[in-house]
């Protein structure tokens, strides 16, 4: 009985062994070398979850988020300094990623005119395949070490201008790709990761390193991932848009009254800092086309008496 149970721990450890030479020939990686954002989750038998259970422990991940984001407020600092000096001599903020990160900064980008009143191209957002990849993955186009720096071409990036490049894992060619050859070319780089010592972080000559920790469902980096690399956006075009002057106070005194909500919003806002009625605060809006002008002109003409 023995030598049998010597004989299958034996046979055990061989086929162990081969396991862990297979693993090295594919570039497996074992538990302690693999990548944060693609460790087993805390949480197991999801589907054996009642949907409280599934939103209660979704949530108490999500809450470990700001956390890691606050811990990397340094470093988003630094960015954010380094893009103000270009940005205010004149360059534009590119975004470029693949998937979820690539959306993220589309997301982020497209945001910028209607809600500070900047020109459609100032902030730029690029994602692996084109913006057919913004509702439907492309397969592969991720891979590609090229195409990133050729998308960015087509705009005339120059080293006036700033490139982050957006990348959960922190190992996506494409966005690599991009900014090494945007270094190259004298672009000022940056990055948003949620690994540390990754690929991304390595080219990029400031980078963002938010690490959230495993996923609720295990490497499905759209959920606590996304959400930091959102909030990390949401703070880098907010301050750089403030500092170039789009905001007054607290408000939004450029932003394009482009639908219902935002004509009522930029009216109020009008009647407030004038204290006129709401009608006049209309009539001005309509006039002068956003809430600064109108106010400017208001300051300049004084035009609350006619």
């Amino acid at each position: 009985m023995t030598v049998g149970k010597k004989k299958i721990t034996a046979k055990k450890g061989a086929k162990q062994q081969s396991v862990h030479k297979s693993a090295k020939k594919t570039g497996l990686q074992s538990t302690k070398k693999v990548k944060t954002t693609e460790l087993n989750s805390k949480y197991n038998h999801l589907e054996k979850m009642t949907v409280k259970q599934l939103l209660t422990n979704m949530n108490k991940e999500d809450q470990t988020v700001p956390e890691a984001v606050a811990k990397a407020i340094p470093k988003i600092n630094r960015l954010v300094q380094a893009a103000y000096k270009k940005m205010k001599d004149g360059g534009r903020l590119f975004y470029i990623g693949a998937g979820t990160s690539g959306r993220l900064g589309i997301v982020d980008a497209s945001e910028c005119p209607p809600t500070f009143g900047v020109p459609f191209d100032l902030v730029i957002g690029l994602i692996a395949g084109g913006d057919r990849a913004i509702r439907r993955a492309v397969e592969f186009a991720e891979d590609d070490t090229k195409q990133g720096w050729k998308d960015l071409k087509e705009h005339k990036i120059s080293k006036k201008d700033v490139l982050i490049g957006i990348a959960a894992s922190g190992s996506t060619p494409y966005v690599v790709g991009a900014l090494t050859e945007a270094n190259k070319n004298g672009v000022l780089t940056g990055c948003i990761v949620c690994n540390k010592g990754s690929n991304v972080a390595a080219v990029a000559k400031y980078p963002i390193e938010v690490v959230v920790g495993p996923e609720f469902v295990t490497g499905s980096t759209r959920m606590k991932s996304g959400t930091a690399q959102k909030l990390v956006l949401n703070m880098i075009s907010t301050s750089l848009t403030i500092k170039l002057g789009r905001v007054k106070g607290n408000k939004m005194v450029d932003m394009n009254p482009s639908n219902n909500k935002l004509i009522h919003r930029g009216t109020r806002m009008i009647a407030d800092e004038l204290r006129v009625e709401e009608s006049k605060a209309l009539q001005l809006l309509k006039k002068y086309g956003n809430v600064r002008k109108a106010l400017d002109a208001v300051k300049s003409l004084d035009l609350t008496k006619n």
